[in-house]
């Protein structure tokens, strides 16, 4: 989803989706009362789904909105939550459809309709933003509404359209409250989803109350939940330490995480695999310092992926070798292949024959709220120097104005944290490496495009698997981007708060309405 989703999953399958039966949820005894306060890092770029692309947002998304289908803890195959039922229509992967539940409203007590749900999938492509998710829907070429049926018109084969419906793409608006052609920028949200959001606060918190009209997948809801948003780890940690959070989940410190014990009073740990990653991305743009093929994979030869997991993340964080991480279909370690082992005299080879001039410098730009960016961004720029051959100048930027800078190509290079938007090995190819993906590098190929095209045509994501192997070859021959790690995924929460360990498990959704009192 994106920047900073995400744990191991193995066989990936896309099935049809039938109908299931509807839940009113109403607001229970366990709904009433004390409110669970859950602490993270990831800032909320926008309310406006149109506008938005990265964990934090779609944290928010994922309680506040409905989407026509939602991921089941532990699932990789979605099922109906806005919709009765959905599924494609004939074998040639190019029509989708999907029919609306009935009976479900938007705060204001309006029903929603199947115009509402074209409304919101044709303004995200319509508004385009430069830190919004209209990439992902980049097979979408039409949407259709009649009654309570949506269809939808793919412009090419792709198994993987489900997966990207159940999404923050798909997030359903009250076409009422938000301007088809622009971004809605108040504080306000209208949407069906679990939670209602009933006040916000940029960058401080997030109040949410259950939503007593919600109809659809979740069968049952939690109590009301703060989200506090903390500029970087160790304020988070200094707030969990002083006990004013119930929850905190993404980012404490590595120490801090390298520290925790299950065993210890107090306090429930949950610790899990993760395919969240984090890669350094090089603008391959004509007239940059990293436009070369040459001096991008000389860097590669130079990164030292134990060193930075040791040094800086205290072993909380496993190398990455690969652009799919351990335990998705298609994973290799490509880079491994590659460059089995940081040389500096390959690297200086590689930049004689490139007949540039040594050391070539560059800028490098972070997030300076993304845990431990800048330590990293520090030992990556040391790691570099150290062969002179590279010049490194650290520019660290709050989180907008980060997104903003690598969306519009005005940085050399940059680490940016990915979380998967859905379970399918298919996130890590457009987005990060196709012809004009959200990670915006100015990196084409031809024959990398063709590939996740190809790839898409398989509704057994199996099948799929060359497809991806081939990618990440093609991928640690050009060097768009140099994977360094992957995360394990940490949730803390006190003795008295259960659930936890549904925050995140692999399927990108954030769900809050399963944390509880014990």
């Amino acid at each position: 989803m994106r920047s900073v989703r995400t744990r191991v999953l193995a066989t990936l399958l896309v099935l049809g989706v039938v109908g299931v039966g509807g839940w009113q949820l109403l607001p229970s005894g366990g709904s009433v009362g004390r409110t669970i306060k859950v602490g993270t890092t990831d800032e909320v770029t926008s309310l406006d789904p149109a506008g938005a692309y990265d964990a934090g947002s779609w944290a928010l998304f994922n309680n506040v909105f409905q989407s026509l289908l939602a991921f089941e803890p532990g699932s990789v195959t979605p099922v109906p939550d806005a919709a009765e039922s959905c599924d494609f229509v004939g074998s040639d992967l190019r029509t989708y459809r999907c029919v609306l539940r009935e009976g479900l409203e938007f705060p204001s007590g309006r029903e929603m309709t199947a115009k509402d749900v074209k409304y919101s999938f044709d303004r995200v492509k319509k508004i385009n933003s430069d830190v919004g998710p209209a990439t992902l829907l980049d097979t979408l070429e039409s949407v259709g509404a009649s009654g309570r049926t949506v269809t939808f018109r793919l412009s090419s084969p792709d198994a993987t359209f489900p997966f990207k419906v159940a999404t923050g793409a798909g997030a359903i608006v009250d076409s009422t409250k938000y301007p088809a052609g622009s971004l809605r920028t108040d504080s306000g949200v209208d949407g069906s989803g679990p939670y209602e959001l009933t006040s916000y606060t940029k960058g401080k918190k997030a109040v949410l109350t259950p939503n007593g009209s919600y109809k659809g997948e979740i069968k049952s809801t939690g109590r009301p939940v703060e989200l506090d948003y903390y500029g970087d780890s160790n304020k988070l940690s200094a707030a969990w330490k002083a006990k004013r959070l119930d929850v905190a989940y993404r980012q404490l410190p590595p120490n801090v995480l390298a520290g925790l014990n299950p065993s210890d009073p107090g306090q429930r740990v949950s610790e899990a695999d993760s395919s969240e990653v984090r890669n350094l991305y090089l603008n391959t743009r004509t007239g940059k310092p990293l436009h070369d093929v040459k001096v991008r994979q000389a860097m590669a030869w130079l990164i030292n992926r134990e060193q930075l997991a040791a040094s800086v993340y205290e072993g909380t964080v496993d190398p990455l070798y690969s652009l799919i991480p351990a335990g998705i279909t298609g994973h290799t370690t490509s880079f491994f292949d590659t460059y089995p082992e940081p040389s500096v005299k390959k690297a200086r080879a590689l930049l004689t024959e490139a007949g540039v001039t040594t050391p070539v410098s560059f800028t490098y730009g972070y997030g300076l709220t993304s845990g431990s960016a800048a330590a990293e961004a520090k030992e990556l720029k040391k790691q570099l120097e150290a062969s002179g051959l590279f010049k490194v100048t650290l520019k660290g930027y709050e989180w907008t104005d980060f997104q903003k800078r690598w969306a519009t190509g005005k940085l050399d290079a940059y680490a940016v944290g990915w979380v998967a938007d859905y379970p399918d090995p298919d996130t890590y190819g457009s987005p990060l490496v196709g012809t004009d993906g959200t990670m915006n590098t100015g990196y084409s190929s031809n024959q990398v495009d063709h590939l996740i095209q190809d790839s898409q045509r398989f509704a057994d994501r199996g099948e799929a698997e060359q497809d991806f192997r081939d990618v990440q070859a093609s991928v640690a021959h050009d060097v768009p981007v140099i994977p360094l790690w992957q995360a394990k995924d940490y949730v803390v929460t006190s003795e008295d708060v259960g659930g936890g360990q549904y925050l995140s498990d692999g399927t990108g959704v954030f769900r809050l309405w399963r944390l509880n009192w014990i």
